[in-house]
């Protein structure tokens, strides 16, 4: 088995990548998915929000209020690291079952792990490759702005809240520039396809 490493910024271009790498054969699996997951109604991580930001980031449905959480968080460092204190553990449980699960199916299986945070929770996964998606600060922006209709000021602090271009690079194994267009950014995926040993689409 290869477990693969993908990270990058918000909005640099992860879910294209991924999205490819699993269409030639790869087991795709999303942090960001499990992020939710772990946190459904009635998980221990949820009731462990609960206890430490208190029942305003609950709705009434009993589900995690996440607008209501990001307010808090974005704003607070220590609230922020509190809340991945206790999500970060759940996601990495979560994750190496699922990992044991890809291998148990098929011993070959390449697994891409695509882990937004992978340089800021310090993932403890043992990694054959890390992939890095790039593009510079700016491009990703915009995108936020353009593409998921965030203001211009709430693009700025989700990408300035994480790790910076510099600290990600340096983990890279590989790095794929998503500064251009979807097809170029899907030709780099491919050629990193063909060197994990994945079959043509």
């Amino acid at each position: 088995m290869k477990l693969v490493g993908l990270t990058g910024g918000i909005a640099s271009g992860k879910s294209t990548v991924a999205r490819r790498l699993e269409q030639r054969g790869a087991v795709h699996i999303d942090a960001d998915l499990l992020a939710r997951e772990v946190v459904e109604p009635g998980t221990p991580a949820l009731d462990a929000i609960r206890a430490r930001f208190g029942g305003g980031v609950i709705s009434p449905d009993g589900r995690l209020d996440r607008p209501a959480l990001g307010a808090i968080v974005f704003a607070d460092a220590e609230a922020l690291s509190d809340l991945n204190g206790i999500v970060h553990p759940a996601v990495r449980q979560r994750t190496a079952e699922l990992i044991a699960e890809a291998k148990a199916r098929n011993a070959d299986a390449v697994v891409v792990y695509n882990v937004p945070l992978l340089v800021e929770a310090q993932v403890p996964h043992p990694f054959d490759l890390i992939v890095v998606t790039h593009a510079p600060r700016d491009v990703r922006i915009d995108r936020l702005v353009r593409l998921r209709g965030s203001s211009e000021e709430d693009a700025r602090r989700r990408v300035d809240a994480q790790a910076s271009d510099e600290e990600r690079l340096a983990r890279a194994d590989v790095v794929i520039d998503t500064a251009g267009s979807v097809d170029d950014t899907l030709r780099q995926a491919d050629v990193l396809a063909t060197e994990l040993g994945l079959p043509e689409a």
